[in-house]
């Protein structure tokens, strides 16, 4: 079997270049490891010494060098990657939407306010199924609802004093860097 060599124009090949690059700086690893397949076989080497060179294995090296052949630079670029299927139906995120719109007291806990662990629990005991806290509230954010963070405030303060208390005493006790 014969190696496959691409014969780029100069021109090509510099913008190839200043593309990868790009593609670098951007964080899109993925396209930029295509294009330094392409250039590597512009160069001379053939698939195999590549796939050595880019840690990759041979058969995609040379879908990607088929690819760039027969499509060019369309061939670079990422296509939509949809992920790992949810674990909760439509259905299933309707329920419970309207488990988190009725209140954690309507639920029986005895706090007012939801909190991603407590709609945790309420996923694996309603549907069997558990997650994450932090994927609790993607989930939530799915559904429309937002989190909501406390005010830190004193109900029966009085601003003269706060005041008083920020500007003379907080500054004696605050540490200070050492000279």
């Amino acid at each position: 079997m014969r190696a496959r060599y691409l014969q780029l124009h100069y021109k090509t090949a510099e913008k190839l270049l200043q593309l990868q690059k790009g593609a670098e700086k951007a964080g899109q690893y993925r396209v930029a490891k295509r294009m330094h397949a392409v250039l590597l076989n512009h160069d001379g080497k053939a698939s195999g010494d590549i796939a050595d060179i880019l840690k990759a294995p041979r058969s995609k090296v040379s879908l990607w060098l088929s690819n760039y052949e027969q499509y060019g630079y369309e061939s670079f670029l990422e296509g939509h990657r949809s992920g790992r299927p949810s674990g909760l139906t439509e259905q299933q995120k309707m329920e419970l939407a309207d488990i988190v719109d009725s209140g954690p007291v309507a639920y029986g806990f005895s706090t007012g306010i939801w909190t991603a662990i407590m709609i945790g629990q309420i996923i694996q005991n309603e549907f069997g199924i558990e997650y994450e806290a932090r994927h609790v509230r993607r989930i939530l954010c799915d559904l429309n609802f937002s989190v909501q963070r406390p005010k830190r405030l004193l109900a029966n303060a009085n601003p003269a004093l706060q005041n008083k208390w920020v500007r003379y005493t907080y500054p004696n006790i605050k540490k200070k860097p050492k000279i």
